[in-house]
């Protein structure tokens, strides 16, 4: 079964690729030591700069400041000291002070956390920018930023009080469920070497206490410029400019304390024996079983090592393959399971097995993930299951080599990250793209089969479960390795039984179909197409990406059309015919008949839509299509072991919500919000019991039975020439059914019953937690007018970044209380007519220390009031626009923005058919808005769209960790100081029914009204 690409031309791909000259390399032949394709070079003073230009995103550089000096170089009393140093720089420097570098970043469009950001992990730090590059010095004042975190980073006592509690939220942030096996996980794998007690985020004690002095010590010592490089990728018109701003900017600055100390090596030591760990974690998501097995990391210096790499590669890929089909076979032995190989710490990397499933099932999932690779081990994989994977990654690299020349800059300034780093050869695409094609047909199933080995539980192995009650012992998984050892050496596992997978998708060809209708709108670069059997089609040829293709057609009428008896049942449609096959076959037989081909179609059933989404290659859109055309045509009937799998998955999956605090949380958000309707309403255990797998079904393939309800955007790198017959076939060939399904028209949908409360509400909602967390979210109803609708629906786009950017300000930069804050606007519960008012709510959510968690609120409340009341500063007025602005430029390149543009002009309330005119009518209020929008401007459009004053409507929704008795007492009689009640006598009294109910309550919560 031949399943490499052939070699002649495939229509609407360039044949680039498959022209491409096949190498003559001796193994032993030596990859580039420097990078290829970019300036790189060295500077006095030891730092090292990699310059590229790069013309996508147009007007954009992608800048970073990598330094060799990560969390594992820290003495005991700096615990937490490199990640701090990272804090700190975005805080102060010799030239910024309070925060100002993210401002002036913010100022000229680079929106913090987005397009300014940095991490710290054991080895390394980095800081990474994109900035625009269209405004003269804006690359230099860039380049200048990167400089000032260099070398000059102030460490004051209060520049470090500041940042402390943004540091100490980020630390809670990660002390959760996933959180804390992360790091158990960690020092297990770790244990005997430094990197196990050197965590990236430090002990509370350190962040707490540590002194000015302390950091300004740790900075000094390792921060030199022989520890670093500068990483620029941008749209330049010469890199020689951008090398001289580097050397203008860093080539003077010296280290502080002279030559640099060596940086040490950390050896993590080999062990035979595996180590062994049950987890036990109540909030946990789940059940898992993790399996590690530490290899020390080896350099890629010659050809034989790149072909290694892909072999490697090919294993992981093969073997999941096998995971993912037993997945899905009669009472699996897991939900999901995944292999990969990562470089953890610089001196090792790992083979990394990972398995959900459900209670109790942790031993079983475990025999079965060993067993597996066991069976490698002894038999290797087929020719068949290698051609699979041989063809996967023929695509891949196909692609890549396609869109060469419209890569992110992002994407290269990763590229030449790791080659300081880690060392990693960058030889261009080019040259990969031709070894992959001249190595990956020669590599045989045996020479991927033996990277089993790795797996092997002598190979500094661990194995952990991760349960959220007790079921398996240590002694338990002991077992389970024996006794797959013993079957090993037994030669007592058969061979893998693979499934057999047709040919052709579409068993026969339709009858195409014909265009009934033609407009062109040439405003907007659309072809739009009515077919015969009813589909509309509108197509955007572009230019972005080369390897693109994407689609998604909609119909009108959802979920909300359904009683409440049969919204259960149907909701869960989706979700058992998606493990069915919605597409005529098994998803496991379909993954193999995909191979090589770049295709992908999903299905979404919402609560006022049902949609499909498309992203393929162009010469794979006529299997893309194909799968379009069978989701149509085929019936999917429930069978019992399939909705056996679904059922056990929802299961699992109710119960871990149940466990998990924040769900509590969500749900109380949602139900005090938008009403207990029972479409808001989470989904129980004792409803799965009353779920009707043929009714779901039946539903399900209603939903895609009618083309005559769908109309389909597409865009990306179409060639009508060739893309018309296949669109006409396979879409135009769908049958129209001879009465109309799921028919609606959009003004008469019915809507969802949703209600934002007329009061104030402030709630706390406690939860039992091992460990104190604490969110808040902060919502005001919304009220559009509909006669100022295109205009209204930009100005919250706006105020909402506003409203982020001020609040972020207060609450982090000047009182320095927590990590980051979302502001986010919900409008999804209005049904899409074309007339009526739309009411929704805009909210403002972050988490922060429990104990501070109203005093913030009020302090959001304060700053959004003023506000109101004052307006923001011109300069904040300016800050938001040229967000949005750069947002813009950059989506307007983007295929995916175009997608989503032209599917709401189809949708918007102005469509009436024509869609270019409707595509105009939005564009024209973003102008409109955009031209308006000062300060006096933004103040009347707070107090015309939120509530004014803002503190007359709005709720509070706190998650708090549940209290002990005495202590749940004790908060209630002072809750009175803290702004949820004036009446603390009410509350007193009150105190004893909340004591007696606790243990009947799940969740204890505090409801007040002012």
């Amino acid at each position: 079964m031949d399943l490499l690409p052939t070699e002649g031309p495939a229509p609407g791909r360039r044949v680039g690729f498959r022209s491409l000259k096949l190498l003559s390399v001796a193994m032993d032949e030596a990859l580039p030591e420097e990078p290829v394709g970019v300036a790189y070079g060295v500077l006095d003073n030891g730092l090292s700069y990699y310059v590229r230009s790069n013309p996508k995103p147009r007007m954009r550089a992608a800048l970073a400041l990598a330094v060799n000096v990560g969390s594992v170089l820290e003495e005991e009393e700096e615990r937490g000291v490199a990640h701090i140093v990272e804090h700190l720089a975005f805080s102060a420097t010799k030239k910024y002070s309070n925060h100002d570098i993210v401002k002036f970043l913010e100022s000229i469009g680079a929106e913090f956390g987005a397009c300014q950001n940095a991490l710290t992990s054991s080895d390394e730090t980095i800081y990474e920018l994109l900035v625009p590059v269209d405004k003269p010095d804006l690359l230099s004042q860039a380049i200048s930023v990167l400089a000032e975190f260099s070398s000059e980073v102030r460490v004051s006592t209060e520049d470090l009080e500041k940042e402390r509690g943004a540091v100490l939220e980020e630390y809670r942030g990660g002390r959760n469920a996933a959180g804390r096996m992360q790091d158990a996980h960690w020092v297990l794998m770790f244990e005997g070497s430094k990197y196990a007690e050197r965590l990236p985020i430090g002990l509370e004690k350190v962040i707490r206490t540590v002194t000015p002095e302390t950091v300004k010590h740790f900075y000094h010592k390792w921060y030199h410029f022989s520890n670093m490089a500068v990483v620029a990728v941008g749209d330049f018109s010469d890199t020689q400019s951008v090398v001289e701003l580097i050397k203008a900017h860093f080539g003077q600055k010296v280290s502080v304390t002279g030559s640099s100390p060596p940086i040490p090596d950390f050896p993590v030591p080999s062990h035979k024996e595996p180590r062994f760990s049950c987890f036990v974690e109540s909030e946990a998501a789940g059940s898992a079983v993790m399996i590690s097995c530490k290899l020390p990391v080896s350099e890629m210096k010659t050809v034989k090592d790149y072909r290694d790499s892909l072999a490697e590669a090919m294993f992981h890929c093969a073997l999941n393959q096998r995971f993912f089909k037993i997945s899905r076979r009669r009472d699996p032995p897991y939900f999901s399971c995944s292999s990969a190989a990562d470089s953890l710490v610089r001196p090792v990397k790992a083979y990394i097995m990972t398995s959900s499933c459900g209670e109790g099932g942790t031993v079983e999932a475990l025999e079965s993930m060993l067993l597996e690779v066991a069976r490698v081990r002894l038999h290797g994989f087929s020719e068949r299951e290698i051609s699979i994977v041989r063809a996967l990654m023929m695509s891949e690299i196909e692609s890549a080599f396609l869109e060469r020349d419209q890569m992110q800059s992002t994407s290269l300034r990763d590229e030449y990250l790791q080659h300081f780093l880690r060392k990693e050869p960058v030889v261009g695409i080019e040259y990969e793209a031709q070894l992959q094609k001249t190595l990956l047909p020669h590599i045989s199933p045996a020479e991927v089969s033996k990277f089993a080995i790795n797996f092997c539980t002598t190979c500094s192995c661990v194995i952990k479960i991760v349960e959220p009650r007790a079921r398996a012992t240590l002694e338990d998984l002991k077992a389970a390795v024996v006794k797959v050892d013993a079957l090993e050496n037994e030669r007592n596992i058969p061979l893998w039984d693979d499934e057999n997978v047709p040919e052709e998708i579409v068993g026969e060809s339709p009858e195409p179909g014909s265009i009934v209708e033609q407009v062109e709108y040439v405003s907007i670069g659309v072809s739009e197409l009515l077919l015969s059997n009813g589909m509309r089609i509108c197509y955007k040829c572009t230019d972005f990406l080369d390897d693109q293709v994407i689609f998604t057609g909609f119909a009108y009428g959802g979920l909300s059309e359904l009683s409440e008896d049969e919204y259960i049942s149907c909701s869960m449609g989706s979700t058992i015919s998606g493990e069915i096959g919605v597409f005529g076959y098994k998803p496991s037989v379909l993954m193999d008949m995909l191979a090589g081909k770049r295709a992908e179609v999903s299905t979404k059933v919402g609560a006022y839509m049902r949609t499909f989404s498309g992203d393929c290659s162009p010469s794979d859109l006529e299997t893309a299509l194909q799968l379009v055309y069978q989701l149509f045509t085929t019936n999917v009937e429930p069978r019992e072991e399939e909705v056996k799998i679904v059922m056990q998955m929802a299961e699992e999956a109710i119960r871990a919500q149940e466990r998990d605090p924040y769900t509590a949380f969500a749900n109380r958000v949602r139900e005090l919000n938008y009403g207990n309707s029972y479409f808001f309403r989470p989904i129980r255990i004792s409803d799965l019991k009353n779920v009707d797998p043929i009714r779901a079904c039946e539903y399900f393939n209603n939903c895609f039975k009618d083309p005559s309800s769908f109309t389909v955007v597409i865009v990306g790198n179409i060639h009508p020439a060739v893309s018309l017959p296949l669109i006409l076939q396979y879409l135009g060939g769908i049958p129209k059914p001879s009465e109309p399904i799921l028919q609606f028209n959009r003004d008469d949908l019915k809507g969802l019953p949703f209600k934002f409360p007329a009061t104030i509400i402030r709630e706390v909602v406690r939860s039992p937690m091992v460990e104190a967390q604490c969110s808040v979210q902060l919502a005001f109803p919304v009220l559009l007018k509909n006669s100022s609708m295109m205009e209204e629906i930009h100005y919250v786009g706006f105020l909402s970044k506003l409203l982020e950017t001020k609040i972020m300000q207060v609450l982090r930069f000047k009182h320095g209380q927590i990590y980051s804050v979302n502001v986010s606007v919900f409008l999804g519960g209005n049904k899409p007519s074309r007339s009526g008012d739309v009411r929704g709510d805009i909210s403002v959510n972050f988490s922060c220390d429990p104990d501070i968690s109203s005093k913030l609120v009020d302090l959001a409340l304060d700053e959004i009031s003023y506000l109101q009341d004052q307006g923001p500063s011109e300069q904040d007025v300016l800050t938001v626009l040229e967000i949005e602005q750069r947002a813009h430029e950059n989506g307007l390149q983007e295929n995916y923005y175009w997608l989503d543009r032209i599917l709401r002009s189809y949708q918007s309330r102005a469509y009436s058919g024509d869609v270019g005119a409707s595509f105009k009518i939005q564009d024209e209020g973003r102008t409109k808005v955009r031209k308006a929008l000062t300060r006096s401007r933004v103040q009347v459009a707070l107090q015309r769209i939120l509530p004014f004053p803002c503190r007359k409507q709005y709720t509070v929704v706190i998650l708090m960790p549940r209290l002990s008795h005495f202590r749940m007492l004790k908060s209630l009689l002072h809750l009175s100081t803290n702004g949820f009640s004036r009446d603390a006598k009410i509350l007193a009294g009150a105190a004893g029914a909340v004591v007696l109910g606790i243990s009947l309550w799940r969740y204890s919560r505090s409801t007040l009204k002012s």
